[in-house]
């Protein structure tokens, strides 16, 4: 089954003690971009968020946004600043000590001096946080792999289609072929008894038949019909294919290409020309297409 590149995927766990939400959106691209946005505290988390998201989506461009809210009551600590509360005591001493009158600092008084106490959260182990994460990550992942998926039925659809007019077109190309010869052995023939007539005598069979030959032989094109013909049916087959890629049918698309150029210009003949712009035209249909499948 073909998948798209295109997509978009949310996922969400949600505890009596986490919301973890994860949004991830993939575009086309040609090799494997992910891209983290997350609360910092979650760094450590980064290689296994990557390798999880890329274990499933093999190409793109790929944004993953993550939130997480803490809900229930957080883990603090009070820390005692002693240097600092040893040093406003002294110098409220020495103050007093100055103005000749009687300390009267005590402990509650030293405790509201700015930064003698200071309340601290006490990280959490986020380790602790991966079983939570991971699974909102495998629904965001199921959840845009859905759509890749649906899109990737329509890229199918269109493409196998496409195919079937490269191949009406191969085949009326083939249908042409024998009827080239013909026509440039009556246009050969004709020319030929005008140049002829005015002494009086007649075209030499054997001179037409060499002629005839030459032009049949640079004009073959019955090998790059046949492997056309393979080159679709490749094409087809890799469409269908459980492990089809983008890259692969890319590759096809460029010996269709190159096959039907090598048509074009050993043809000799307008009708073809014409049937080849139609093939063009298709490949190059078909070609966008590809460039957004992964």
């Amino acid at each position: 089954m073909l998948k798209s590149m295109t997509g978009f995927g949310r996922g969400e766990y949600i505890d009596s003690s986490h919301r973890i939400i994860i949004e991830i959106k993939a575009v086309n691209h040609r090799y494997n971009e992910i891209v983290i946005r997350m609360p910092k505290n979650l760094g450590s988390l980064e290689d296994k968020i990557r390798r999880s998201i890329a274990s499933t989506i093999l190409r793109g461009r790929v944004d993953a946004f993550i939130t997480v809210d803490e809900y229930g009551e957080k883990k603090r600590t009070v820390r005692v600043d002693k240097e600092l509360a040893m040093a406003y005591h002294n110098a409220m001493r020495e103050l007093a000590g100055l103005l000749e009158i009687p300390a009267t600092d005590n402990i509650y008084h030293l405790s509201k001096y700015p930064e003698v106490f200071k309340v601290e959260e006490i990280a959490e182990d986020v380790e602790q946080l991966w079983p939570k994460l991971a699974a909102a990550i495998e629904a965001a992942v199921a959840n845009l792999m859905k759509m890749r998926e649906a899109e990737g039925a329509n890229i199918e659809r269109d493409l196998l289609e496409r195919v079937d007019k490269l191949s009406s077109y191969i085949a009326a190309v083939e249908e042409r072929a024998p009827q080239i010869l013909v026509d440039y052995r009556e246009k050969l023939l004709n020319r030929m008894r005008e140049l002829l007539a005015a002494v009086g005598a007649e075209p030499d069979e054997t001179r037409l038949l060499q002629e005839s030959a030459i032009f049949a032989d640079r004009t073959n094109f019955t090998e790059e019909i046949v492997r056309l013909k393979s080159h679709l049916s490749q094409f087809r087959a890799t469409v269908n294919s459980p492990d089809a890629v983008g890259r692969k049918l890319d590759f096809i698309v460029q010996e269709i290409n190159r096959e039907t150029n090598t048509i074009a210009s050993k043809a000799n003949d307008s009708a073809i020309a014409n049937i080849v712009v139609e093939i063009k035209s298709e490949i190059e249909k078909v070609r966008e297409q590809i460039q957004n499948i992964e």
